[in-house]
């Protein structure tokens, strides 16, 4: 049975490896191993190891830490609920915030301020 905390963990691993662009196959060549190992974190079929996870926070250029924001004693209950928390899991929304990203500062500012007073109109 998958623990709520190894859900929630790699899904963080998923969700961080989108963004940066990088696929199963490359997280795995920069830990050193098999990609269908990095398939069984991101489901929680798997636990990460803390030695791992170090490898896995270096690779993806975040600490170690990152993987369990959004996680607290609460959430450990309800973490595997589909809930629209979850965003980045539709790959459409995950290409809006890597174009989104791409955008220099200032103009993505400005097109925050528009999505927001459209949604406000919505």
């Amino acid at each position: 049975m998958k623990h709520p905390v190894d859900v929630h963990v790699g899904k963080r691993v998923r969700h961080r490896r989108w963004m940066v662009g990088m696929t199963q196959q490359q997280l795995a060549e920069k830990v050193g191993i098999k990609f269908q190992q990095i398939q069984k974190y991101e489901t929680g079929m798997n636990r990460v190891s803390a030695s791992r996870l170090w490898d896995i926070a270096e690779a993806l250029s975040v600490p170690v830490a990152f993987f369990f924001e959004g996680l607290g004693s609460a959430e450990v209950e309800v973490v595997d609920a589909a809930v629209p928390g979850d965003i980045l899991a539709d790959k459409e929304a995950l290409e809006l915030v890597r174009s989104y990203y791409a955008i220099p500062e200032a103009q993505r500012r400005r097109l925050f301020d528009l999505a927001r007073v459209l949604s406000d109109a919505a």
